[in-house]
């Protein structure tokens, strides 16, 4: 049934960026108009929206007619802006204040009724504690990471994947030409979903990913058999967050005034450079960063983008707040916000998928 109360939503994204949140926006705008005549207002950069002044327009057709297949979002997005914890310098100190007080006000003085989140664990976590503070409020999952455990895939990591196998292609002929072997480190933070679909399509060698902590030893061996029986040039596919056995993550450095303090990053690096001088192979790294996040979003994240705008406007209409859509294959569906971010999707070493890699002769270093 549908909620006569809301008369205007809201939208914004949050977080990093990554393919087919314009389709979400689009799809949202569109059927908010379209099925329930309600008016639509953008809110820019993320949370920092709705704690600033001037950061907010209003979103017609006109505004979403040609975004469908635009990378990066037509609102900005931004993760430094936590409303419960915002940090802001005085004097060259580091302060955090709690001004969720002045978000609910500016919801308020907005005359928004409801609000549509899209973002990965971090915003919609700040989600979550704002529906608990009565906002109306719904998700939308949204990484190039894949680690959100309540949805079967999040819009962005087909592309994210699509792209990090496009690059491995083009590095493996020239692995072939020089006889080296090719480090190339991929996204993923502490899961290794992309390192591990991007290295499968692109037949990689050697995949690491974080859950399956690698033994360097193990890693020599195979590279110096594969030179023993003629195969001069190897690929090795490295999650940011993989670490050795024993060891821990490569930090590459830490953003304090950031929500995603953590910057993970380097481990490419330290690997081609241990092949080099351990078993005096010729060795490159090749971090392929944001490219993953950016450019035009795959069809199939076009097509789960546009489901997930239109189901997130659909629980807004029910009254079902405080939850976020899902895909649960084939179906559209909802989750708890609660549920969504309780805990992070990781690969599961003994899934189908990773013993299909072994099966074709892919190593994982261990």
């Amino acid at each position: 049934m549908e909620n006569t109360n809301i008369k205007k939503i809201g939208i914004l994204t949050g977080g990093g960026d990554c393919p087919g949140l314009n389709a979400v926006i689009r799809a949202a705008v569109k059927t908010a108009i379209l099925q329930y005549g309600w008016k639509v207002t953008g809110i820019q950069d993320g949370f920092e929206g709705l704690l600033v002044d001037g950061k907010a327009r209003p979103l017609l057709f006109d505004h979403v007619k040609d975004i469908l297949d635009k990378g990066g979002t037509i609102l900005g997005s931004s993760n430094r802006a936590n409303p419960f914890e915002y940090k802001f310098k005085v004097h060259g100190k580091l302060v955090t204040e709690d001004r969720s007080p002045i978000l609910l006000e500016k919801l308020q003085s907005m005359e928004i009724d409801a609000l549509m989140v899209i973002g990965g664990d971090g915003t919609l976590s700040i989600a979550h504690r704002l529906h608990g503070l009565g906002v109306p409020i719904v998700g939308v999952p949204k990484t190039i990471d894949n680690d959100l455990a309540s949805t079967d895939i999040t819009f962005g990591f087909d592309t994210a994947i699509n792209t990090a196998t496009d690059a491995l292609d083009k590095i493996r002929t020239t692995a072939e030409s020089h006889h080296r072997v090719m480090v190339v480190e991929v996204m993923g933070r502490y899961a290794g979903w992309i390192a591990l679909q991007a290295g499968i399509a692109s037949g990689a060698d050697i995949i690491l990913i974080p859950e399956m902590p690698f033994k360097l030893e193990k890693i020599y061996e195979i590279i110096k058999e594969r030179v023993r029986t003629g195969r001069h040039s190897s690929i090795i596919v490295v999650a940011e967050g993989a670490n050795p056995e024993g060891g821990e993550m490569v930090i590459k450095k830490i953003v304090e005034d950031s929500a995603d303090a953590i910057r993970l990053g380097g481990i490419g690096e330290i690997l081609a450079d241990k092949i080099s001088s351990e078993i005096h192979v010729e060795s490159r790294e090749t971090v392929l960063g944001h490219i993953q996040r950016g450019g035009t979003p795959s069809a199939f994240d076009r097509i789960l983008s546009t489901r997930l705008g239109v189901g997130a406007v659909k629980l807004l209409a029910e009254g079902n707040f405080g939850r976020m859509v899902c895909l649960r294959t084939p179906h559209i569906d909802s989750v708890p916000l609660e549920d969504a971010i309780s805990q992070l999707k990781k690969v599961d070493p003994d899934s189908e998928v990773v013993q299909a890699a072994k099966a074709i002769g892919v190593s994982f270093g261990i």
